[in-house]
């Protein structure tokens, strides 16, 4: 999942100001000193000769707060008693929680949501499986799996640790797109055990969001589960990055005038999101995709220890380039980066096509700065949200998500994300189509509208949905 980075958040600096050393202005000059801004100031407690006082601030990050607590506590009369970060607060006791749909008013409705009515319901189901699906939480329920090893831009930070961007993704399912998600964080990296257990808690839910797993052990998890679920598996990071990343590449072709088989693509990470963007390369009608790791581009003509790079190896690169990124950068048309900071420079791109384009996704510092690639690029991309063209994986997981439940598909398929990724382009219409908006915001209630739309149509062609196409019609 990509750290949005560059908002401002703000903090509350909960102060004892000795009124007879110390006058607001001086603790107002600290402040302002270190590059904050008070934006309220609230009485706590006052006094004749101390007060008590909430300020709140404005900073960029943890360091920027952490320099304007210092100068404050430097101030002679002033007690910092309590920092409180707005962004923590929000976490307390978590960010979701579960509500019944109607309250139990009498002894008359504990007999209908419990026992004895209950055991009506579970017989009906216990004759009848598919009947789960009508009848409870199935039908709308995501579970959202990870072993917390590959967090954000944190690396293996555990399970514990992984919830708070859990329940975001969850919170983000709900108000996007109606999909009630439940956070669940493994105690094991173990790919076997992530597996077994995920397969016995899928009788609760309709889908599979896997999330934050290692390369190249989410490959695995996500084939196997696939293979032995009934119920849709997805590995976002994989998939959500590829099918977004496709739709803002379409728009940004058709904004150069050139089409996705005539042109070469590099691509610099081959993990989980660098093989499933090819993947959808391919599929979409790619000829010329080269991907590079850290010792260059992979040639069929090695043998690599990863499975999937020899996969990868085999299926890309027809011309067998080989070298350095800055040599087979050379003459592409497309750089799309999914690896880490500083990877292609200006004179990288300058080497590049005409009218290159660049998406450099790493978070939160990208494969090039935008600020130095923009004199030498027509469309540049990048996974912050303080950028324009923001390639972001909330644009596909929610209304991915409610498609395949409405649908009640069994898997998702490569069409289906074809279809999804065509969708989101297809958001922005020819008239607002420009080098500075190639993808819709976040925040476009369209999105996932059309998403769902689109991967519905597709799961019925593909033949994967399972719902009575008049019914969902109906919905």
């Amino acid at each position: 999942m990509a750290v949005p980075t560059g908002a401002s958040t703000s903090i509350i600096l909960r102060l004892e100001i000795n009124l007879e050393e110390v006058s607001f202005g001086k603790i107002a000059a600290a402040v302002s000193d270190g590059g904050g801004d008070i934006v309220a100031v609230d009485m706590i407690q006052p006094g004749k000769n101390s007060t008590i006082r909430d300020i709140t601030v404005n900073v960029y990050d943890q360091s920027h707060s952490n320099r304007i607590v210092r100068l404050v506590e430097e101030i002679p009369g002033v007690k910092v008693i309590n920092v409180s970060d707005q962004t923590f607060l929000l976490h307390i006791g978590g960010k979701i929680e579960i509500q019944p749909k109607m309250p139990i008013k009498n002894r008359n409705d504990l007999s209908r949501v419990y026992t004895p009515g209950v055991a009506r319901v579970c017989m009906a189901i216990h004759e009848k499986p598919y009947r789960a699906y009508s009848l409870t939480i199935k039908r709308n329920t995501v579970a959202v799996v990870s072993d917390g090893s590959a967090v954000l831009g944190l690396g293996n930070i555990g399970p514990e640790a992984a919830m708070p961007v859990m329940e975001g993704k969850a919170m983000l399912f709900k108000q996007l797109a109606g999909v009630d998600a439940f956070p669940i964080c493994l105690n094991t990296q173990d790919t076997e055990e992530i597996i077994s257990i995920i397969k016995a808690l899928a009788p609760t839910f309709g889908g599979i969001n896997l999330e934050d797993i290692a390369s190249p052990r989410c490959f695995e998890i996500e084939q196997r589960l696939t293979e032995e679920l009934d119920i849709p598996v997805f590995h976002d990071d994989q998939h959500g990055t590829a099918v977004v990343m496709l739709a803002g590449l379409l728009n940004a072709l058709k904004l150069v005038g050139k089409k996705l088989e005539d042109s070469k693509i590099v691509i610099s990470g081959i993990g989980a999101a660098g093989v499933a963007s090819t993947k959808i390369l391919l599929a979409a009608g790619a000829k010329n995709v080269i991907g590079c790791d850290r010792e260059g581009a992979l040639t069929r003509s090695q043998t690599y220890d990863r499975e999937v790079w020899n996969w990868y190896a085999h299926n890309t690169n027809p011309a067998c380039e080989s070298g350095s990124i800055s040599e087979v950068i050379k003459d592409a048309d497309v750089f799309i980066g999914v690896s880490a900071p500083g990877v292609i420079n200006a004179d990288d791109v300058k080497r590049m096509a005409k009218d290159p384009i660049v998406f450099a996704m790493a978070n939160p510092t990208p494969e090039i700065s935008p600020d130095e690639a923009e004199p030498f690029v027509r469309v540049m991309a990048t996974g912050r949200s303080d950028y324009p063209n923001q390639i972001n994986n909330v644009l596909c997981f929610p209304g991915l998500f409610r498609g395949v439940l409405d649908c009640r598909a069994s898997r998702v398929t490569e069409g289906m994300k074809l279809a999804a990724a065509k969708a989101i382009a297809s958001v922005v219409s020819d008239e607002e189509l420009n080098e500075q908006y190639i993808i819709p915001s976040v925040f476009n209630q369209a999105v996932a509208e059309k998403v769902s739309e689109a991967v519905i149509a597709a799961a019925y062609e593909d033949g994967v949905a399972r719902r009575d196409r008049k019914k969902v019609m109906k919905k």
